[in-house]
């Protein structure tokens, strides 16, 4: 399969690379800083492009089957980073008539399914208090997705680690059963899995992904 990863230069962007070349499939890198990624391979193509450019990222889109987003905000990111980049995306992979698209945000973005802990309303507020326009900006993007036929499905994941792929995993909502944490591999190897599979349980949802 062919898809398009944006973000592919962030920690757990090159990770999805990585293992959906290792799956067989071809993969086409939308990054702003190509020498970020260090990543050759026959299978690879590189565009260079600003997710602010709808043009670039058109151009990106063209041909693939499949996308996944793992943007994220960097020091000095604009306050609406993500909104400007969700319009875009989902706007180019409608006009390429591509369906699936996988998109990873933190748990922070509230589902009606989930039923916070003491703990998840802890750290909620606290995010609030030290990271509100990112979150805001996360939630908001993630509301523009949510809007389209697109066959979208918002992937949440708690703190990340840079720990192996155990291959051992919860999914589901916030609630008593979730986690803290996952380790990037783990979550990458999810993204790329539902991104390619014919069928998932998970289209138009937006499940919690975290380790055991």
């Amino acid at each position: 399969m062919n898809l398009v990863v944006f973000g592919a230069s962030g920690r757990t962007g090159r990770l999805v690379i990585d293992e959906a070349l290792a799956a067989g499939h071809t993969v086409t890198a939308f990054v702003r800083d190509p020498a970020k990624l260090v990543n050759a391979h026959e299978r690879l193509k590189i565009v260079q492009g600003d997710s602010s450019d709808a043009a670039s990222v058109a151009q990106a889109v063209a041909g693939a089957q499949a996308a996944i987003s793992a943007l994220g905000p960097v020091k000095g990111s604009p306050k609406d980073l993500l909104v400007t980049a969700q319009r875009n995306i989902t706007q180019a992979l409608l006009g390429a008539g591509v369906k699936r698209y996988i998109v990873l945000t933190g748990a922070g973005v509230r589902d009606p399914h989930d039923q916070p802990k003491l703990i998840d309303h802890i750290f909620g507020f606290l995010l609030k208090v030290t990271a509100g326009d990112v979150l805001k900006d996360s939630a908001e993007s993630i509301a523009l997705v949510r809007t389209t036929p697109l066959d979208w499905i918002v992937v949440r994941g708690p703190r990340l680690t840079d720990g192996a792929k155990t291959g051992s995993i919860r999914v589901g909502y916030v609630g008593a059963e979730s986690g803290t944490q996952i380790t990037r591999a783990d979550l990458a190897a999810f993204m790329v899995e539902q991104a390619t599979q014919p069928q998932s349980q998970w289209i138009r949802k937006m499940p919690m992904v975290n380790g055991k």
